[in-house]
């Protein structure tokens, strides 16, 4: 209770200290400086989303003035909540993806992906299992017989609570006989937090998507247990959870949402600019590289997928124990 007392006075503060700066450029139809919001700390997923895209918005339209900043804390909710006080602003999105759905369930969130214009969904990651590199677990099967002979001793880290991460490592825990509800899981805003967190030695495990990981992978300093995909993938040399004896699969997405209160013009001129980025050379050159999956939705289309994943998200983490 109390961490959600902070977190909302913590977005009531944000919103007085910047919302009255950007209410001047909603309902212009989408043509003055582009704002994106990253609902989370420099070095994450939804971080390095935003600011692929505003290199590739500025492929596209070099003119324009396109800026990415940061809202972090609370699974991205404080954020959603700042977003909610751009009502009518066709000058900002806000990226988001997985990780907010869930969120907004262990949070509690009064702000809810209602109060939002759905504009795209973008991409879809795998996740992956890593280890620092001289870690004693050498394999998924070491790792289920940590946590068989004591959860507590088994640290997790990734992002938010209720996210993608934390799903996934209790999936896992699930899958291995452990009971998902004593997983130590510990939240990071960002990815450049549980990196350190894994390069110090200061946990046991790390979960996050591939392409936040694949990189220190590759050069030695982690060591990959598995990925989450249905087969192995080219990013990275790591087995599949399943391959390693968990029955488990998970993608987490991105995508943007942008202000409730939208004009009809304000909507369309949004989607088609990032129709257009999506189309860009500079945005397919990035995904590959990052190893993401395109996974492009506009209009009701993407607007039925999010009420699904609200659906689906909601019943996970209540299984998992991660509702109070």
């Amino acid at each position: 209770m109390q961490l959600r007392i902070l977190a909302t006075i913590a977005a009531l503060s944000i919103a007085a200290l910047t919302g009255c700066g950007d209410q001047g450029t909603g309902g212009s139809g989408g043509t003055g400086a582009l704002r994106i919001m990253a609902p989370a700390a420099v070095g994450g997923g939804w971080d390095q989303t935003s600011r692929t895209a505003e290199q590739a918005l500025k492929s596209v339209d070099p003119q324009r003035k396109v800026e990415v900043f940061n809202v972090p804390g609370a699974g991205g909710t404080i954020g959603l909540a700042q977003l909610a006080g751009e009502k009518g602003n066709g000058n900002m999105l806000m990226t988001m993806g997985l990780v907010m759905v869930g969120a907004i369930e262990q949070n509690k969130s009064k702000v809810t992906l209602a109060d939002t214009t759905p504009i795209a969904k973008l991409t879809e990651e795998y996740e992956i299992v890593v280890v620092p590199a001289d870690s004693p677990l050498k394999t998924l099967a070491d790792l289920v017989a940590a946590w068989k002979a004591d959860p507590a001793k088994v640290s997790v880290a990734g992002g938010s609570a209720g996210g993608t991460d934390h799903i996934l490592a209790g999936l896992m825990a699930k899958a291995g006989g452990v009971d998902p509800k004593q997983v130590n899981y510990i939240a990071h805003s960002g990815g450049g937090e549980a990196l350190n967190a894994l390069l110090g030695n200061k946990v046991t495990i790390g979960v996050s998507g591939v392409g936040e990981f694949a990189e220190h992978v590759k050069s030695g300093k982690l060591r990959a247990l598995g990925v989450s995909s249905p087969s192995r993938i080219d990013s990275v040399d790591a087995p599949t959870l399943k391959e390693g004896g968990l029955n488990v699969e998970l993608a987490n997405w991105r995508g943007f949402v942008a202000p409730g209160g939208l004009s009809d013009a304000d909507k369309k001129s949004l989607t088609d600019l990032v129709t257009k980025m999506h189309d860009s050379q500079a945005w397919k050159d990035a995904v590959a590289k990052n190893g993401w999956i395109d996974a492009f939705q506009t209009g009701q289309q993407f607007t039925d997928y999010l009420n699904a994943e609200q659906t689906r998200v909601k019943a996970v983490i209540a299984e998992m124990g991660l509702v109070s």
